[in-house]
């Protein structure tokens, strides 16, 4: 086996060992956000096979974003710690074998844990393919690397619905194990052609307080918001919503007292790095819940094949990869307020045209339109709410600050899944109801876009700074650090934000670290 170079060679972009590193993570991060797109592609074939009421389809989401937003900043510490690469590994093998026991699982409870063990490989996979980025190039190598990252990631998220939708034409079983070959390629890649590199600067104490503490907050009130769908408020649900809400409050408290935090308080002192994370909360609880949602209501209502349905919003990912960069050269220009305003209104304008999609929907005429609209929408929204999280934190914290708001992107899609169908009314067999569901779809999707349009009044109200105008704390940069520019931060919004790598310490050889 032909040994991988040392970290500090610094890899150069159009070499075969440059496209090696580039393969390996593409490839890896994809795997995991294939996932991500498809299996809500597979609910309905799961749900009818298995005999899940829709709670169990809520799960089949839910778990596995659980662990993964429960743990990817963990994720993160570990790689620092132990290995980039090792933990890329690790990670890519756990989320196969948990990929092979969702294949196999022959009902919904083994189906859950399966996807539960499914977030953990996530977890520690996906915060490592950016870092090897990071460590492996140097220079303007490495803002190409990133940026090609970022750009085979979003074609990586355009073809899911089409593999996704054909996979399931055939046995939704084969979402899942279609990720053993991928799996088995990646690790084949990175033990060859992959160097390894750790933060000599990590933390020397990893926070599992604080990691158990956010699980059984998230847990506690995901179970309890999808519990009441079925059995309502009584006594049982809200002790479920208290011990969610003491979690989270005791996370906190730990955070504010621990050494070695996961989440460093005096990141959130900073109003802008604060509001531009509640913009992320409530927009991309929006779309978290509209993914799930919308592919059943085709299905379910309009009789749209699960390659059709999985399409569906194909439009939204063709403009992202076509526009994102050049909204994000405006932003810098006219600064990310108007953009961060806009977006989220012109996304609820096209969720409230999706109110048009009912039996025998046509694709062109009720479907694309929304579609179109609502895409145009996140391309104004994306890069620059990604954009104004970096520039807003200190940049000792970049690479953390971008993990807290990954975080904060899954929790609001986990616990939007988790509310949103409560709120509309959907619940039991109601999936299997054409009536029923399309009901419940329509209320959705005007709480949906409630959601966004509190987005764009967060954004006016709270976000004022324009990007590059840093706090006066903010404005010298610690030795070997460097700010990323706007086109390289963008991300399919199906997958959440990048987790990007922290620049803030010195790696073997010279070169900035990346978490």
């Amino acid at each position: 086996m032909t040994a991988p170079p040392p970290v500090g060679a610094g890899l150069r972009m159009g070499t075969a060992q440059g496209r090696w590193v580039l393969l390996a993570t593409v490839l890896g991060s994809g795997v995991a956000m294939l996932d991500a797109t498809v299996v809500n592609v597979a609910l309905e074939r799961i749900g009818s096979d298995l005999g899940a009421d829709f709670a169990g389809l809520q799960w089949t989401v839910n778990a596995y974003t659980l662990t993964l937003a429960a743990l990817i900043l963990l994720g993160g510490s570990l790689s620092d710690r132990y290995g980039r690469r090792r933990i890329f590994v690790i990670g890519v093998c756990w989320f196969a074998l948990a990929s092979l026991l969702c294949g196999l699982a022959p009902n919904t409870g083994t189906l859950v844990a399966a996807r539960a063990l499914q977030g953990i490989g996530g977890a520690l996979l996906t915060p490592g393919s950016l870092a090897i980025i990071s460590a492996s190039f140097s220079g303007p190598d490495r803002a190409a690397a990133v940026g090609a990252w970022s750009g085979l990631s979003g074609v990586a998220a355009a073809v899911g619905p089409f593999v996704g939708g054909w996979l399931v034409e055939w046995s939704w079983r084969a979402v899942f194990l279609v990720n053993l070959p991928l799996a088995a390629l990646v690790v084949l890649v990175t033990l060859r052609h992959v160097p390894e590199s750790r933060d000599p600067a990590a933390a020397p104490r990893l926070d599992w307080a604080g990691t158990a503490l956010v699980a059984l907050g998230l847990g506690a009130l995901t179970y309890a918001l999808t519990a009441a769908g079925e059995d309502g408020l009584d006594a049982a649900i809200w002790t479920w919503l208290a011990a969610g809400v003491v979690g989270l409050a005791a996370f906190v408290s730990v955070e504010r007292r621990s050494p070695h935090p996961l989440v460093p308080p005096s990141l959130f002192a900073v109003r802008q790095f604060t509001a531009a994370n509640a913009v992320t909360l409530f927009v991309y609880a929006a779309l978290g819940a509209l993914f799930v949602l919308l592919v059943l209501q085709l299905q379910v209502v309009s009789g749209f094949s699960p390659l059709l349905a999985g399409t569906a919003l194909l439009p939204v990912t063709v403009l992202m990869l076509l526009f994102s960069a050049r909204v994000g050269a405006l932003a810098q220009r006219i600064g990310p307020r108007p953009l961060l305003a806009a977006g989220p209104l012109v996304a609820a304008a096209g969720v409230l045209l999706m109110l048009r999609i009912g039996p025998e929907a046509s694709y062109l005429l009720d479907v694309l339109p929304g579609a179109l609209l609502f895409g145009a929408g996140l391309t104004l929204l994306v890069a620059p709410l990604t954009a104004t999280v970096l520039d807003s934190a200190p940049d000792r914290y970049a690479g953390v600050a971008s993990g807290v708001n990954n975080a904060v992107a899954r929790a609001a899609g986990l616990l939007a899944v988790a509310v949103v169908p409560v709120a509309a009314g959907i619940g039991g067999t109601d999936y299997t109801d054409p009536d029923a569901f399309a009901d419940g779809f329509r209320a959705a999707m005007l709480i949906l876009a409630g959601l966004l349009a509190a987005g764009a009044l967060l954004a006016i109200l709270y976000v004022r700074r324009p990007l590059g105008d840093a706090a006066p704390e903010d404005r010298v940069p610690p030795p070997g650090a460097r700010r990323v520019r706007i086109e390289e931060c963008h991300q399919c919004p199906v997958a959440g934000p990048a987790v990007l790598p922290r620049d803030d310490a010195p790696a073997p050889g010279g070169r900035p670290a990346a978490s």
